[in-house]
This record gives structure tokens, C-alpha cells and sequence, in this order.
């Protein structure tokens, strides 16, 4: 009897999972050429403008909380004090999330006065939110505009170096994020992505059923980076100047989709879409065309 509870709950996970994008759209840090990256108000933005898949970094604050952020520290680029002052970058990099509390790192203003990086940022007063508060924000949003529900990719900003200094080790970094993830009920929806192999095979390990994404900025070749992991991730996602059609083809061959980072003209986004990839991970939603 049991078996059969089991499976039947196994089916009704895959008839409630929604049918995965034909060409994957996605806006990188909620789309940070048009708004302040990793912050509510950019994901809100990117689904505004149709993009299919919200990608994000996380971090881990000194009491075990999952918040977005792509660097482990205030970057002085754009994060300024509570106080309106801006920090040098030695004061910035000193000031560790994962040695803050985040009722601390959530009075950083990280949008007011943009990112000199990215001219066409919109300047406005917000955050470093928490993974739970994009998630809720992001599905209420979407039922509001009548909009399909988004999907998310969230990369592990983890290292071997950062290990107890800038973050959790992978297993409890793991273990934190899937418990928001599981507790928001959006598996069937969510990407986990990393540079860092550990994290990714944790992940498979823990929940098998999740889609993986292995980040690839080098020159070694599918094969050996493959040979990092214990398993074969759902998605190859490489810079994407070193994508070729013989790398389409191989992924596509081992089941595994192809989806580059970060191509932000149209440029850049033609010739991939002639050799068959499967997504975009891009800064300008509104330039790079969609589905």
C-alpha cells in the first residue's frame, strides 16, 4: 500500500510541475542593467518585461539567513551605509555577510545611487532581500499581471576559501536553501546553479529531482568538467564565448541543456540562437529577444 502512495504522489508532483520554457529567458541578478541587481524591484522588472526565468545569487548572513547577493561582502561599487555616506572598498570588503546579521545588512541602501558599471540602472531606495521575501513577491506578482508563474535560478556563491570565512561549508549552505525553496513549494520550478561542483552534488544527493546548472568559465573542455561531478547536471551553462555548435551538440546529446551567460546585445544573442541553445542568461532583458 505504501508503494503505491508513494507512487501516486510521485505522479501528482509531475502532472503539478509546469511545462518548462521552449527557449529559457533569463534575467541575470533580476536583470541588473535596468535595475539594482539581486533586489525585489528587479525581479519584478524582468517579469514586467516577459523573461521566463529569474536568476539570482545567494549568500548566508551570520544568523543562518538566505539572502540575495552575488558578492559575500557590501560591495562599495553600490552599497552605501544606512547613514547615506558611500564606503571605500577596503570598508566595504570588510563588512562580511556571513559575519552580519541580516536585520543589520537589510538597512544598506543598495540602489539609490546606482552601479557606475551599468549607466541605465534605475536609482532607487531598496535592499539585500531575503530568498523568502523575492519568492512570495515574485508569485504574487505574477497572479497579479495574470502572468505565468517564474521559474528561479539560484546560484551557490560558494569556494573551498570561503569555507566558515565568507559562508556555510556546501552542506549547510545546501541545507539552508533547500529549506526555503521546499518551504516556498517550488521545487518543480527552481534551478540550482554554482561555479563550485561541491555544492551542485550535494544538491543532487539531498534531492535528486532538482534541475542543476554547472557554471563554466574555462577552457577545459565538457568532458573534464563534466568529470567534476558525481552526476550529470541538467544544464551546462558556460561564458558564453565559449559556446560552439559542437558543444550544443554534445550536451544535447548527453540530455543536458545548453544556456550561456551573459549575453546582453542582440549581437551576441543571434549567433547562439542559430546553434541551437536552449536559454540566455542576460543583464538586458529588453534588448536580448525571448521566446
Amino acid at each position: 500500500m505504501m508503494k503505491y502512495l508513494a507512487l501516486a504522489a510521485l505522479l501528482t508532483t509531475a502532472a503539478q510541475a509546469p511545462p518548462r520554457p521552449l527557449f529559457d529567458l533569463q534575467a541575470h541578478r533580476g536583470g541588473r542593467g535596468l535595475m539594482p541587481e539581486n533586489t525585489i524591484p528587479a525581479m519584478r522588472h524582468a517579469l514586467a518585461l516577459g523573461v521566463t526565468t529569474l536568476e539570482m545569487d545567494v549568500a548566508i548572513s551570520q544568523d543562518k539567513q538566505v539572502l540575495l547577493s552575488h558578492d559575500p561582502y557590501m560591495n562599495a561599487d553600490f552599497v552605501y551605509r544606512p547613514d547615506g555616506q558611500p564606503l571605500t572598498r577596503a570598508e566595504g570588503q570588510a563588512l562580511k555577510l556571513y559575519g552580519l546579521p541580516y536585520a543589520d545588512i537589510r538597512r544598506y541602501d543598495v540602489g539609490s545611487h546606482g552601479n557606475p558599471k551599468f549607466a541605465q540602472q534605475q536609482k532607487l531606495l531598496t535592499y539585500k532581500p531575503l530568498l523568502a521575501e523575492v519568492i512570495d513577491s515574485a508569485e504574487a506578482y505574477a497572479r497579479r499581471m495574470h502572468r505565468p508563474a517564474p521559474f528561479y535560478n539560484i546560484e551557490t556563491k560558494t569556494t573551498p576559501a570561503g569555507d566558515g570565512v565568507s559562508h556555510p561549508a556546501p552542506e549547510e549552505f545546501v541545507r539552508l536553501l533547500l529549506a526555503v525553496v521546499n518551504a516556498k513549494g517550488v521545487q518543480s520550478r527552481v534551478i540550482i546553479q554554482s561555479f563550485d561542483p561541491r555544492t551542485l552534488n550535494v544538491v543532487h544527493r539531498t534531492q535528486r529531482r532538482l534541475r542543476t546548472a554547472l557554471l563554466v568559465d574555462n577552457q577545459d573542455g565538457l568532458a573534464k568538467n563534466l568529470l567534476r561531478l558525481s552526476f550529470r547536471p541538467s544544464i551546462y551553462s558556460p561564458h558564453y564565448k565559449l559556446v560552439t555548435s559542437d558543444l550544443v551538440q554534445a550536451c544535447h546529446q548527453q540530455r543536458m541543456q545548453v544556456i550561456p551567460w551573459t549575453v546582453n546585445t542582440p549581437a551576441e544573442a543571434a549567433p547562439l540562437r542559430a546553434l541551437g541553445v536552449d536559454g540566455l542568461i542576460t543583464d538586458y532583458p529588453d534588448r536580448v529577444p525571448g521566446p
